[in-house]
């Protein structure tokens, strides 16, 4: 039985609690969260589920290094489900406490301050440290090793995926299922992807393309940042053309390419009436308003699509899920948050060689795949 330790209390780490308890052999589970009201909704929730009596939480500051070090050293494994802004700090205090680490990753430039203070740590080679364990990155990055297991190397992969309103409304036919700063995050900036063989930027919003998605239907995707995190480096040589498009209903694009124009993602202040206001502040906000519907229902969809370099075999892999009535949990926060929680029980149990190295090459695909469908994420392999 494994000693867990998860940080936050917010949809992801909720829905990871829930996971190891129900699918990963959990003998307890501290569960931090600053917010206490918050935590202890969350812990009624659990425990209404499931019946489990051994979760308990603690309500410390995530800046409180003091009290949280002695946590880190009696768990088993952390998984961290608080912003990426936290995920430095957090690996540090596992490697001191000598406790396997899994988060959802979110900025690559931290992944790899991550990976440099794993590599450099005395006990690196018995420890796991893995960033970008959630939905994406996280379940791409696992099918793209898949589909490199199966083929060899790689003429093109291109991952795309999104999550999105069962029943889209105005006014972009999108709904919040995680934080919005995230998500604008995304939407601004450059993405690393491979093409022709070379590690090259993309910008954001760019090299618009039309899908048709089973279950869904016509669906448009874009470039988007961050979703490939460590894979143009770690796969460079290996995949010629490699890179991840989000997914969303038709005319999304459009509206939210003229909020980019008139230049409402921005952080520079715009003085308003004497007073400056940062304009993508202002959006979130918004956003944040407009965008919520909280008797809606979502859906996620995840498709990957290689083909072989010698001789042109092709492997699709498609994951779609939907909200569950049973839990009330979103398909976003069972996509994200269940995939984090297969990582940290793999480690825990010994299906991942520790060391540093991304998760990609880390974590056995077949085994992940096998995890997910535990789980109820269904997951459709195609050959040909």
């Amino acid at each position: 039985m494994i000693h867990y330790l998860v940080l936050g209390a917010g949809k992801q780490g909720t829905a990871a609690v829930l996971d190891m308890v129900e699918h990963g052999d959990a003998k307890t589970v501290t569960w931090v969260e600053s917010n206490a009201a918050q935590l202890e909704q969350g812990l009624r929730r659990v425990r209404k589920l499931t019946g489990f009596n051994g979760l308990r939480g603690q309500a410390i500051d995530a800046n409180d290094r003091r009290a949280l070090q002695p946590l880190f050293t009696e768990a088993d494994v952390c998984l961290n489900a608080l912003p990426y802004r936290f995920s430095a700090g957090m690996t540090l205090l596992s490697l001191e406490g000598r406790t396997h680490y899994v988060d959802l990753g979110g900025n690559t430039d931290i992944v790899r301050e991550q990976f440099e203070l794993h590599r450099v740590h005395p006990a690196a080679d018995e420890l796991s440290v893995l960033p970008d364990c959630g939905l994406m990155p996280g379940m791409g990055n696992h099918f793209v090793a898949y589909a490199l297991a199966e083929l060899g190397d790689l003429a093109s992969a291109s991952v795309r995926c999104g999550g999105l309103p069962q029943d889209p409304k105005p006014p972009l036919d999108y709904m919040l299922t995680f934080s919005v700063a995230g998500l604008t995050n995304e939407y601004f900036g450059e993405a690393a992807i491979l093409r022709d063989g070379e590690r090259v930027t993309a910008q954001t919003f760019g090299e618009l393309e039309q899908l048709e998605i089973e279950g869904v239907g016509s669906c448009e995707a874009f470039i988007t940042s961050g979703g490939l995190s460590t894979m143009p480096w770690t796969f460079a040589g290996r995949i010629d053309n490699l890179d991840y498009k989000t997914v969303r209903y038709p005319g999304h694009h459009a509206k939210v390419g003229a909020m980019l124009q008139l230049g409402l993602l921005g952080e520079d202040p715009v003085l308003v009436d004497g007073q400056n206001v940062v304009p993508r502040h202002l959006l979130h906000r918004l956003m944040e308003q407009h965008l919520s519907f909280p008797d809606d229902r979502d859906l996620v969809v995840l498709r990957c699509a290689a083909v072989a370099k010698d001789g042109g075999e092709r492997i699709t892999i498609d994951v779609l899920d939907h909200f569950d009535e049973r839990t009330g949990f979103t398909a976003m926060e069972r996509t994200t948050a269940f995939s984090a929680a297969a990582v940290a029980h793999l480690i825990a149990t010994g299906g991942v060689e520790p060391g540093p190295r991304p998760a990609e090459l880390a974590v056995d695909p077949k085994a992940y795949i096998a995890a997910l469908r535990k789980r109820g994420i269904a997951v459709d392999i195609r050959r040909g």
